[in-house]
């Protein structure tokens, strides 16, 4: 299970409560708890900062101390005692800056905050989150709400049943199985990819067949669109978790819209568990 986990924050609320669910897994897994604190310059005062180990412009002095600050105000939390937290600030812009620390530091899980399309405009709520998702090589929690006790006891794992989603399942599998949740597979059928149930039960018995590993929860839900029929399947069984494979800008391959992933982070109530294909 994960032994490095990243907050990235803005110090906005919506990350405060990804913080607050990564200290709480930190604790479950004894993991290490990465915080980072992206400051995006225009490019001229960037490469001053970046470029001199002895010169940093007042405005870098200024965002440096002001994070410092507000990470032992994170750090002093009561659900933060007992956690082995890095702070760090980086002056970079913010999405490659997240990306590039995740890779250089071998992080095993991005965490998230993000309240989606509700018309507020944070530093990484929406458009920022986003672009994490679609880009990120390691698996992204995105955080929608507080959760004082995040306990997933039941995971929904959405899939074409196609083969690049074998690895994603098999991830989703692994943290449900840390996590003592029940793992409820899921195919959305729809009008414009309709197929019959029997063509479905075929698939998934290839699919897993290839996974070395029973599912014994698999079900097919017939709804209008897919990212619709993700979150009233999700809804209706009371899913506590969303996990999904992504294919970055090109979306689930044979089956899944594009944007699937981004929108579900957008639009779900529910936390939301993406793996890179």
């Amino acid at each position: 299970m994960t032994r490095k986990l990243l907050v990235p924050t803005d110090f906005s609320e919506q990350a405060d409560q990804a913080f607050e669910v990564a200290c709480q897994l930190a604790k479950r897994y004894k993991a290490q708890l990465h915080l980072i604190h992206l400051v995006e310059f225009p490019h001229t005062i960037l490469e001053s900062v970046t470029g001199s180990q002895n010169f940093e412009p007042p405005e870098a002095l200024f965002f440096l101390k002001m994070a410092q600050k507000k990470f032992q105000e994170l750090k002093s939390r009561h659900f933060a005692t007992d956690i082995n937290i890095i702070d760090t600030v980086k002056f970079s812009p913010i999405h490659q800056g997240i990306l590039d620390y995740a890779k250089n530091e071998s992080i095993d899980t991005i965490i998230m905050g993000s309240h989606g399309t509700s018309g507020f405009e944070e530093l990484f709520i929406g458009s920022n989150t986003e672009k994490i998702v679609r880009h990120a090589t390691h698996p992204v929690l995105v955080i929608k709400k507080q959760h004082t006790d995040f306990n997933v006891k039941t995971l929904v794992f959405a899939t074409d049943l196609e083969d690049d989603n074998i690895e994603p399942i098999k991830k989703a599998m692994q943290f449900a199985e840390a996590e003592n949740a029940n793992l409820k597979v899921v195919y959305i059928n729809t009008p414009d990819r309709f197929e019959t149930s029997e063509r479905i039960t075929s698939l998934f018995k290839t699919f897993s067949a290839k996974i070395n590993k029973t599912i014994s929860n698999f079900e097919i839900y017939n709804d209008l669109k897919v990212e619709r029929g993700i979150m009233n399947y999700a809804k209706n069984i009371n899913a506590d978790l969303i996990a999904i494979g992504t294919h970055g800008r090109k979306g689930l391959a044979h089956f899944f819209n594009g944007s699937l992933s981004e929108d579900l982070v957008n639009h779900a109530k529910r936390p939301v568990l993406t793996f890179k294909i």
